[in-house]
């Protein structure tokens, strides 16, 4: 969900905004996803996704022709011990994600991703060596303003957000380095995941009793698991080949607003004062940061005939 993705385009289709827009709307929508199968514990909910999302991947890179993508990141070493890497960041993520939200920390969990293009700012500028506009550099400076409020007055919550946005950014910093295009790489890190998914899965049914054998209509909402993390991440994989990778970042913002907004409407939870002043910081560093990408996308446009 990161990395512009090395999937081949159809030419016929002129943008990727409506991919772009999809895979942001489902992944903002996902907690509503989530009250289906909230009688499944958060960690076996999320063994279970990595198991249904293996066999949903597998057919939609059979359909796409790109096992030799798979087969070729299986043989380098180099390239496997990364993803292992990236496995290991985006099950932290998923499985800190479901348990706020099955935990009531709605909140928590929508202002983690609004820090994470935050994140992603300074890990390009740490690690990568891109360089910071001063409009950037002052969105950073106001969320780490409302982050430093949140941690005076919703400290146990905090380590939720944080934990969100450092797993993903770390994890999108990962996969922009690995020459893997997105399908075949979360096709290889759920297929390692495998294992330890399987064993937990295991250890739930014989301690408490397998969720997935419940009931008929619980079993088909935990394996639509699988089709819900494959599907946006394709929708997201083919927007990031067809627009610039600045109006992407700026859509991401789409889903920790709609999560935002299901905490206020569906779940109910309370606002406190210190998530009301740090969501302030964070809205008005995000707006300063779209503000910035969109005009060096208009001045790149204005330059781009002159060159």
């Amino acid at each position: 969900m990161a990395e512009p993705a090395s999937d081949p385009v159809q030419h016929g289709q002129k943008s990727g905004l409506p991919s772009a827009i999809g895979a942001y709307t489902i992944w903002g929508f996902f907690p509503l996803y989530l009250i289906l199968v909230s009688a499944v514990p958060p960690f076996e909910f999320v063994a279970w996704r990595i198991i249904w999302t293996v066999p949903i991947c597998a057919l939609i890179v059979l359909v796409r022709r790109q096992w030799p993508q798979v087969r070729a990141a299986l043989g380098d070493w180099q390239v496997l011990r990364w993803l292992m890497l990236s496995a290991v960041l985006i099950a932290i993520n998923w499985g800190v994600y479901v348990w706020a939200i099955q935990r009531g920390n709605v909140y928590a969990a929508s202002l983690g991703y609004y820090i994470n293009p935050l994140f992603n700012v300074l890990l390009g500028t740490l690690v990568l060596g891109e360089r910071l506009s001063r409009l950037q550099w002052s969105a950073v400076a106001l969320a780490a303003v409302g982050v430093s409020l949140l941690a005076a007055g919703a400290l146990t919550t905090l380590w939720i957000s944080l934990t969100l946005a450092c797993s993903f950014g770390t994890y999108g910093l990962v996969r922009k380095r690995v020459p893997v295009g997105a399908l075949p790489g979360l096709t290889i890190e759920s297929a390692l995941l495998m294992l330890p998914s399987a064993a937990i899965t295991w250890w739930y049914a014989a301690t408490y009793g397998s969720s997935f054998a419940i009931a008929p209509s619980l079993s088909f909402a935990i394996a639509l698991g699988g089709l819900v993390t494959a599907v946006p991440l394709l929708m997201f994989a083919v927007a990031a080949r067809r627009m610039p990778y600045s109006t992407l970042g700026f859509i991401q913002f789409l889903a920790p607003s709609i999560v935002f907004v299901l905490g206020l409407t569906v779940f109910d939870e309370p606002l406190k004062p210190a998530q009301i002043a740090c969501f302030g910081f964070i809205w008005a560093a995000a707006a300063i940061f779209a503000w910035d990408l969109v005009a060096k996308a208009r001045a790149a446009r204005v330059v781009a005939p002159a060159g």
